[in-house]
């Protein structure tokens, strides 16, 4: 009777753990590496290849239908990482935007004032 109810919960938990560490792992790549060593944080390719591997991790341990659930309860904790990542250096590093950082070399495609 709890059987497919727990697998159910842990289906959502770990889905949503994985789409937090895809998250990560693209915010991370959209950020200028020149970023995190003015805030004093790691390099941009430490937190790439973090993030990148425990994206990869995630996706293994995805539970059925779309994963095999390598990982069991262990799937949440690989997670931690990008929770890091999403909480202390994704605020450091926002002001610095996307990108190279050329925003205001007159390149801007949208047009405006």
């Amino acid at each position: 009777m709890f059987g497919p109810l727990q697998q159910l919960i842990m289906f959502a938990l770990t889905a949503g753990c994985f789409a937090v560490e895809v998250f990560a792992l693209v915010d991370c790549l959209r950020r200028p590496a020149r970023a995190f060593t003015s805030e004093g944080k790691k390099t941009k390719q430490f937190w790439s290849l973090l993030l990148g591997g425990t994206a990869l991790v995630g996706f293994l341990g995805l539970q059925p239908p779309l994963g095999w659930g390598f990982l069991g309860l262990s799937a949440l904790l690989v997670a931690i990482p990008s929770f890091i990542y999403l909480t202390d250096v994704r605020p450091a590093v926002t002001p610095y935007g996307y990108g190279s950082g050329n925003s205001g070399s007159g390149n801007n495609k949208r047009g405006g004032w």
